[in-house]
């Protein structure tokens, strides 16, 4: 819901439980006012007529109140906003109106910056203008939620410029004595792992120069004042960028004490791109939450926001799969795929993925990128008769590509060395034995649509696992006069590409995959199904993964493997397939060993627990999450609810000195009603649950536990 004040310069949105309202100043400043618990258009009118900022001497009187401070004037504050002209640098806007728009049948900006019809929810969108350069300030609530997108369109109706740097908005938190900040940090093998500290005076900066979102952070924060929210208890402010390219979120706790956050994509203010007469650039949308129910209650509400809004066809619960990389790696024939997926389909297995090396001269990492053709010599009749032997057992058929990406070793390359990212006289780079493709390039783009469409029209291909392996490292474009937008239309020819054969495919889903979690964000999650969290398969090491996950993505996207023990990838560990099971079914359950070296028993005892994540499926992919017990060693657990349905997963590291694990209190039930074990028949009263817990017999080490309860 939209409100206006009277003067019509003042703004009110409001969701289910939450506000946020803005002022526009005399002077045409656009002044933040509210945003957290719900309140009424008259408390936003009386914050608008109380005091102005305070002046302080040497201190700009505008910083930390603006909602998108822009370079130019009495500012010191980070800008959202910088722009170039030969003649002059910054913005010294004038407003022009505003417009509300809401209702299912209203176009928008969906969280990806794509016009989109039905996208629902209510739009205020603010206008401003400089010089012939119409700004465009965009914000939406959506329904039923209390996230609000903000994005910003800059329209040129003037001379070229440069923009330097379009952030898509600034966040302003309330005063409070002190922050502590929530990020997700990591590397390859080690994403999403959440860290928490207390926010000193400054900025602190997160981000990706690497042309992808990055294994080092994911594109969002959360700050809760003076460190007191829990789990499920206190304010949470959180901000989560819809942008796959380099990106920066910067947290500034200002010389008065007051914190903003703005965020956008690029890393740096070099130049974000140049805007010629009549053209328009859109940023990517920069989503803001606030919760009182703590980290859980944010975390629930980024949950339903992304499986009502941005995740394609959400309620669709996603297969079983079986992914043959870590059976096979390079050296793979059509036998021993057929082989694989036999065994697969006897352990229940719903979708068969062909990795790396059905495609070119792909023996290794050395060859065959950019030539999307099959290997004859591996698949004498193509992919068709493979696929139809893995539909004729029940399964879908899925296979691995990396459109993005060339080998020098390739037909491609060869025939189009001028396709690549590089700058003339500069040594090249060669990660992984390849380079990356030009996609602002149209000639690029229409080629891999060629390439992708003929291939999956050539056979029954129901899934495509698309990786990204390699940063950018030689962004040159040769012959470009302004080479830095190839960092900006790389992500938009993505984006055109993935939209373009779901259209024309709307069968075949997809799973985003950048070395496993190296491209997570909102924008890449509105076109792909699913995403591979991480290349770490260790079941120990995924709790931590899948926990950072978790604080802001739903496990309805969270793809995890059960692979082989001991595990050969990283660290030799052993552990039980029940350990492994378990830790897997928090998200989207596959398996990744090589099935056959299991023995019948093995296979058996694996078919047990894919037939028990098929029933317990609707409410961890679709359930409502509380984290009852962090993994930060000992004993762990989490619990999805749906409609009176309950799952708890657990897990046990280590039990030390003989002493039984406690009993872990679960969250989300009617302590009025009775709650019935499935496993066990056993009827538990939902006040004792929440307030005693339930005891989860794990003991040993690596041990693990499902239990499922039904409302009676």
């Amino acid at each position: 819901m939209v409100e206006i004040g009277a003067d019509g310069r003042t703004w009110l949105l409001s969701g289910p439980t939450s506000s946020y309202g803005l002022r526009l100043g005399d002077e045409d400043e656009l002044l933040h006012l509210h945003w957290g618990p719900r309140i009424a258009l008259p408390d936003t009118e009386a914050l608008a007529a109380g005091p102005g900022p305070e002046y302080w001497a040497f201190e700009a009187t505008l910083d930390g109140h603006e909602e998108y401070p822009v370079e130019g004037g009495p500012r010191f504050v980070r800008p959202a906003l910088s722009v170039r002209t030969p003649e002059r640098r910054g913005t010294e806007w004038r407003f022009e109106g505003y417009e509300t728009a809401g209702g299912e049948t209203e176009g928008g900006e969906t969280a990806e910056g794509e016009a989109a019809e039905g996208a629902g929810g209510d739009e205020l969108r603010l206008r401003f203008s400089d010089s012939g350069l119409g700004i465009t300030l965009h914000y939406r609530m959506r329904a039923g939620t209390d996230v609000i997108e903000r994005w910003v369109t800059l329209a040129n109706e003037g001379p070229a410029l440069e923009v330097l740097r379009a952030d898509s908005a600034t966040w302003t938190l309330p005063q409070r004595d002190g922050w502590r900040l929530s990020q997700l940090h990591g590397r390859w093998a080690a994403e999403s792992r959440l860290v928490r500290s207390g926010l000193t005076y400054g900025e602190k900066i997160i981000g990706s120069r690497r042309g992808h979102t990055g294994h080092q952070h994911l594109p969002w924060v959360a700050l809760d004042a003076d460190g007191t929210a829990t789990e499920e208890l206190g304010e949470v402010y959180g901000c989560a960028l819809a942008w796959s390219g380099t990106w920066r979120i910067a947290v500034a706790q200002l010389p008065d004490a007051r914190v903003q956050i703005t965020g956008g994509a690029g890393y740096d203010d070099s130049g974000l791109l140049r805007l010629q007469p009549g053209e328009t650039f859109v940023t990517p949308v920069f989503a803001g939450l606030w919760s009182d129910g703590g980290f859980g209650g944010a975390s629930r509400a980024w949950h339903a926001y992304q499986r009502a809004y941005v995740i394609p066809d959400a309620e669709q619960d996603r297969p079983v799969l079986y992914n043959s990389w870590e059976a096979t790696e390079f050296d793979i024939s059509e036998e021993q795929q057929r082989a694989l997926a036999r065994r697969a389909a006897e352990a229940g297995v719903e979708l068969f993925v062909v990795d790396d090396g059905w495609f070119g001269a792909r023996t290794s990492d050395r060859a065959g990128l950019g030539d999307w053709t099959v290997n004859r010599d591996r698949f004498p009749g193509g992919l068709k008769p493979l696929g139809d032997h893995v539909h004729g057992l029940g399964m879908q058929f899925g296979i691995w590509v990396e459109p993005e990406m060339v080998n020098p070793d390739s037909e491609l390359y060869r025939a189009h060395p001028d396709w690549v990212q590089f700058q003339p006289g500069r040594k090249r780079t060669e990660l992984r034995n390849q380079l990356v493709l030009n996609l602002a390039r149209e000639d690029v783009q229409e080629y891999l649509w060629e390439q992708l469409d003929a291939l999956l029209s050539s056979a029954p291909i129901d899934y495509v696992k698309w990786d990204f392996n390699r940063a950018f490292t030689d962004a040159g474009w040769p012959g470009e006069g302004y080479p830095q937008r190839l960092w900006v239309d790389h992500v938009h020819a993505l984006y055109k590409l993935l939209d373009r054969l779901r259209a024309a495919h709307p069968g075949v889903a997809f799973e985003s995959c950048s070395g496993g979690g190296g491209r997570i964000d909102l924008g890449i999650m509105a076109r792909t199904d699913q995403v591979w969290t991480s290349d770490n398969t260790d079941p120990l090491d995924r709790l931590a993964i899948q926990h950072g996950f978790s604080q802001v993505h739903p496990a309805r996207a969270m793809a995890a493997w059960v692979t082989d023990s001991p595990n050969a990838q990283l660290n030799g560990r052993v552990s039980s397939l029940r350990f492994r099971f378990v830790s897997a079914m928090a998200g989207v359950l596959g398996v990744g060993g090589d099935l056959t070296r299991w023995t019948e028993e093995e296979l058996a005892e694996a078919r047990t627990w894919v037939e028990l994540y098929k029933e317990i499926r609707p409410v961890v992919q679709g359930g409502e999450l509380h984290r009852l017990r962090a993994p930060e060693g000992g004993l762990s657990a989490v619990q999805y609810v749906r409609d009176g349905e309950v799952v708890v997963l657990a897990w046990l590291q280590a039990q030390h000195y003989g002493e039984p694990s406690l009993p872990v209190r679960l969250r989300g039930l009617d302590p009025s009603a009775s709650y019935e074990c499935l496993e066990t028949g056993e009827v538990h009263r939902g006040a004792v649950l929440l307030h005693h817990g339930l005891r989860t017999g794990l003991r040993g080490d690596f041990d693990a536990a499902v239990i499922r309860l039904r409302r009676m």
